[in-house]
């Protein structure tokens, strides 16, 4: 057992004034039904930094369903992953109980033959072996708020703040690492990431957003196993690309991963074009809007976002381009929504009228009630270079809306999710 570094209060400058009144709430709540409740992860770094969190996540003794029972507006989640999504309007809270790491079972040694005793498997058998021993596939191994700091990434993830008694709760030295502004991994860094090969994304975009070095044992670790991204979900790697691009780093990240070889086996165009001039100054454009804003604005739309990696590569609404397929819904093997492919084509087609100065009345008011109109301006403002026509928008918009007159663009409707189809268990075969 880890005897952790405990800060009181008045030693650190973390105050509950800084933490969402909803997150506030639940942790009263857990704490009042007599369960550990800590604040954990990237809020507690991100609070200690004095930066804004995006989220507060929970850590908690309880389990899901026991959290369930406290709040009627939430929800258990996921199957590799359990955990509880507590809703306070568009809000959520995530609330994840104390995990255990679960060791991986006979990792392979290279070293030791593995074809029943008639001779030595080669090493990249035997390496792919070894990393399908210990990709993570379920997670839902409860344990002690130890056991849980121990089986995340990286130390300055693993802080905790304690509600009962407003303490920072540090087991694997999290605290000297943000002092020292370093990404180290928490144990061996090569097993970090065969267990969770996004976590490599991870080290590079919080090294870049917090302006920290990482550990040369973890570049060395990013080095060595940099192919293994490609095992990863292509769903999860561009929600992770996107996520990215959200927090005014992006052009510093994707220089730096495809320094590393991070890019190549997931999106190789933009492995071999990340030192171009053109993708450099989209994505510092993107980078420059962003810190205008505390926290990520709305109109980082996925299709605007897509558009500033896929623009400077050539894409065009009239042609398409070879990253998705001329037209088809890919961006190396990562898989890009199509309704995004079709809307960023239809932000682009409309810039040419949106930098008309001409633009008679009607045609100006019809071209508020486009749906794509939002996205549109939000791309000129970002890459249009025509501030004149971003303040002439505005204005039409704030006389329009004090008149009432202002037209309602259609909702956009959310993507439908396909069922999955139950197998039907087969019979036993005596009834068949």
């Amino acid at each position: 057992m880890v005897e952790p570094i405990v800060i009181p209060r008045s030693e650190h400058a973390l105050s509950r004034r800084d933490v969402d009144p909803d997150a506030l709430k639940v942790l009263y709540r857990l704490k009042e039904a007599g369960y550990i409740a800590y604040l954990v992860g990237g809020s507690v770094r991100d609070l200690l930094l004095e930066r804004r969190p995006k989220d507060f996540d929970i850590g908690t003794s309880a389990h899901p369903y026991q959290v369930k029972r406290l709040f009627r507006n939430c929800w258990v989640i996921g199957r590799r992953f359990r955990l509880v999504h507590v809703k306070f309007g568009q809000k959520i809270i995530e609330v994840a109980t104390f995990r255990r790491h679960f060791p991986p079972s006979d990792v392979v040694d290279e070293t030791q033959p593995h074809d029943g005793g008639h001779g030595a498997a080669a090493p990249d058998e035997a390496r792919d072996s070894a990393a399908r021993d210990l990709l993570i596939r379920r997670d839902n191994t409860f344990g002690t708020p130890e056991e849980d700091a121990f089986r995340r990434d990286f130390t300055v993830n693993a802080l905790f703040y304690d509600i009962a008694t407003f303490s920072i709760i540090d087991y694997v030295g999290g605290l000297r690492d943000l002092r020292e502004r370093v990404i180290r991994a928490i144990g061996d860094p090569d097993e970090r990431f065969l267990e969770d090969p996004v976590r490599m994304l991870r080290a590079v975009a919080f090294a870049e957003r917090l302006g920290f070095t990482i550990d040369p044992p973890v570049v060395d670790a990013i080095r060595r196993n940099r192919g293994e991204i490609a095992r990863s979900a292509p769903a999860r790697l561009i929600e992770e690309y996107y996520k990215i691009m959200r927090t005014g780093a992006s052009e510093a990240f994707f220089r730096s991963a495809a320094r590393l070889g991070l890019l190549e086996a997931i999106t190789p165009e933009l492995q071999h074009e990340a030192e171009d001039a053109a993708l450099r100054q989209s994505l510092e454009r993107l980078d420059a809007y962003r810190r205008r804003f505390t926290a990520a604005p709305d109109s980082f739309s996925n299709p605007v976002l897509l558009g500033s990696l896929l623009v400077p590569l050539g894409f065009s609404p009239a042609d398409g381009h070879p990253a998705v397929g001329n037209g088809a819904s890919w961006l190396g093997v990562l898989p890009v929504a199509r309704r995004d492919v079709e809307r960023l084509a239809q932000l682009l087609a409309l810039q040419r009228r949106l930098h008309d100065p001409n633009l008679s009345a009607r045609s100006a008011r019809a071209l508020l009630a486009r749906g794509a109109f939002a996205d549109a301006l939000a791309w000129l403002e970002i890459h249009g270079d025509a501030p004149e026509a971003v303040t002439r928008w505005r204005s039409l918009m704030s006389e329009l809306a004090q008149s009432g007159s202002l037209p309602e663009p259609p909702p956009r409707v959310p993507a439908r999710r396909r069922r999955r189809r139950r197998r039907r268990n087969p019979k036993p075969p005596e009834q068949q």
